[in-house]
C-alpha cells in the first residue's frame, strides 16, 4: 500500500509540496485593467515562461467596497468616475471568465482566483478551477473561508498583514489537510528588510503537515529565489505587461522577461539543492585522479569498484 505524504496537495494534475517541483503562479490579479486582451497576453507570457498557473481576483463590488467609498470620485485612464464605477470597470464577468477558462485549457496552464466574498466563491465554483486562493486581506473573514472550505478544493492561504494567532485560526477553520500556506508581506512593493523570509522556516515548523510557499511583492527576483532555497514549494509573483501601466499592483509586478528568468532560475536552483547526502560524483573522478596526492577512503573505494584507473 502506497503512503501519501501528508504535506502534498493535488492541484490539477500536479502534486505540490516537499520533494516536488516548485509550483510557480503568475498573479495577474487586476493588472489586466479590465481588458480581456491584456489578460490573454499575460497568460501567453506566463505559459511561455514555464509558469504552472495564472491567478485572478474576483469581487462583487457592492459587497467588497465600503459603502462610504462608493461615491468618492477618482481620476482613471478611462476618465473621472466614482470608486464603485471603477471597481466595476476592472472586474471581469461570466463571459470574460468563460473565455479565460477556455483559453487556459487550450494552452495548457492552470488558472484560479482569489474570491473576496461568498458570492464570488459561488461564481468561481461554476468553472471548476483546481484550487481557491485566500488573499491576505481576507484571512480574517471566517464566512468566506468556510465557503471555500466547503467546496472541498485545496485552499491556498496568504498570510500577509496577519498575526500568528490569526493564521492559526484560519488554518484550523480551513483544515490543515486542505491548506497551502504562503508567507507574504503585504506592502507594494515590499522593502527587503520587511520580507522576513525566515518565516518560511517558522511556518514549516509550526505546521508540519502543511506545504509552505511564498507570495512576493518585492522588486527584483533574488529574494524570491532565496525563498525557494529556504524551502518554499510554491511561489507566487504578480505579473504585468509593463510596470509603468496604471494600477496599484503594477510596480510590484514582474514583466515578461522577468517571468522567464524567474522560472529558469527556480528550476536551476531546485536542481542544485540536491538531497544533502555527500557523495563523489562521476564527474569528479577525473579531477580526483589529477589533483589528489594522498588517497583517502572514498578514493580507495572508488578504485576498488573500478571507477578510478
Amino acid at each position: 500500500m502506497t503512503t501519501i505524504n501528508p504535506r502534498l496537495r493535488k492541484i490539477g494534475d500536479r502534486l505540490v509540496g516537499p520533494g516536488q517541483p516548485v509550483y510557480v503562479i503568475g498573479e495577474i490579479g487586476i493588472n489586466h485593467n479590465g481588458d480581456l486582451s491584456n489578460a490573454i497576453a499575460l497568460i501567453d507570457h506566463a505559459k511561455a515562461a514555464g509558469m504552472d498557473a495564472v491567478k485572478f481576483q474576483k469581487r462583487t463590488p457592492e459587497v467588497c467596497t465600503p459603502r462610504d467609498q462608493w461615491e468618492i470620485e477618482r481620476d482613471t485612464p478611462w476618465g473621472r468616475m466614482t470608486y464603485l464605477e471603477y471597481r466595476h470597470r476592472v472586474e471581469f464577468g461570466v463571459e470574460e471568465y468563460r473565455q479565460l477558462d477556455e483559453y487556459c485549457r487550450k494552452v495548457g496552464i492552470d488558472w484560479f482566483a482569489s474570491p473576496w466574498d461568498v458570492e464570488s466563491v459561488e461564481f468561481l465554483a461554476a468553472f471548476d478551477s483546481p484550487v481557491f486562493k485566500v488573499a491576505s486581506a481576507c484571512l480574517t473573514d471566517d464566512e468566506l473561508l468556510i465557503a471555500m472550505r466547503e467546496t472541498g478544493k485545496t485552499v491556498i492561504l496568504s498570510t500577509g498583514m496577519s498575526t500568528p494567532e490569526q493564521i492559526r485560526h484560519a488554518v484550523e477553520l480551513l483544515g490543515s489537510t486542505q491548506t497551502v500556506l504562503l508567507h507574504a508581506t503585504s506592502s507594494y512593493p515590499a522593502p527587503a528588510e520587511e520580507l522576513n523570509l525566515r518565516m518560511i522556516n517558522t511556518l514549516s515548523a509550526e505546521y508540519p503537515n502543511v506545504p509552505i510557499g511564498y507570495s512576493g511583492h518585492e522588486v527584483g527576483l533574488q529574494t524570491t529565489l532565496c525563498a525557494v532555497a529556504l524551502g518554499a514549494c510554491m511561489v507566487e509573483r504578480h505579473i504585468t505587461l509593463d510596470r509603468a501601466m496604471w494600477g496599484s499592483d503594477q510596480s510590484a509586478s514582474v514583466e515578461p522577461e522577468g517571468m522567464r528568468r524567474l522560472v529558469r532560475d527556480i528550476r536551476v536552483l531546485e536542481a542544485s539543492l540536491g538531497d544533502g547526502v555527500k557523495q563523489v560524483y562521476p564527474a569528479e573522478l577525473a579531477a580526483m585522479r589529477k589533483l589528489r596526492r594522498v588517497t583517502g577512503v572514498v578514493a580507495e573505494a572508488a578504485k576498488d569498484s573500478g571507477q578510478v584507473a
